[in-house]
């Protein structure tokens, strides 16, 4: 059992627990932390129950999602949990039994930097009815810490223009690079 959850889990739930969460540049006012998010609230890795828990629901407030299967969810989890390179975090509402916020960091591999890491943020999402909780703050300082804890020489982020402002608080400036895409 892991976190009291028969689940698997994605990560150690340890990283977690010994985050130093001090070093945190954002304030928080009521303040709450990673093992403190707020009343009835806990904060974790993603687990393989919580597509039961509206995981994928919570994702369609940010972009699409499709189709997904439960089957389909667990061959995906398994293989991201494989790879020892991803790390989902997220907020459960326990009174709910439902995931109500949730960000991934992902640990990119490079040869430069004498084959260091880079941490990418995505898919920072917080329930409509569950913003004003800073519990998208919550996941940004936790995220940016864990990057660091990991040895992530730096760590990135796409957002929109409306979003600098929020993510200047956590230490991230606006890059002389331009994002680029090519959909498929």
């Amino acid at each position: 059992m892991e976190n009291g959850l028969t689940d698997s889990v994605m990560f150690d739930i340890n990283l977690l627990k010994e985050m130093d969460f001090g070093r945190s540049k954002v304030t928080f006012n009521p303040p709450v932390s990673p093992s403190n998010p707020g009343e009835s609230l806990v904060m974790r890795p993603l687990s393989s129950g919580d597509f039961d828990r509206g995981f994928m629901q919570l994702l369609s407030q940010l972009t699409s999602v499709g189709e997904t299967t439960q089957d389909k969810f667990l061959e995906r989890f398994n293989g991201m949990k494989s790879t020892g390179s991803y790390y989902v975090v997220v907020v459960e509402d326990t009174d709910r039994n439902q995931v109500v916020a949730a960000a991934t960091l992902i640990l990119e591999q490079k040869f430069i930097h004498e084959c260091a890491l880079r941490g990418r943020i995505e898919d920072v999402v917080v329930n409509s009815e569950q913003r004003g909780k800073q519990l998208g703050k919550l996941l940004m300082a936790t995220l940016t810490l864990l990057s660091q804890d990991l040895g992530c020489y730096k760590t990135t982020l796409e957002c929109s223009e409306t979003n600098i402002t929020f993510y200047e608080k956590f230490g991230y400036v606006k890059d002389k690079e331009v994002y680029m895409q090519n959909r498929h």
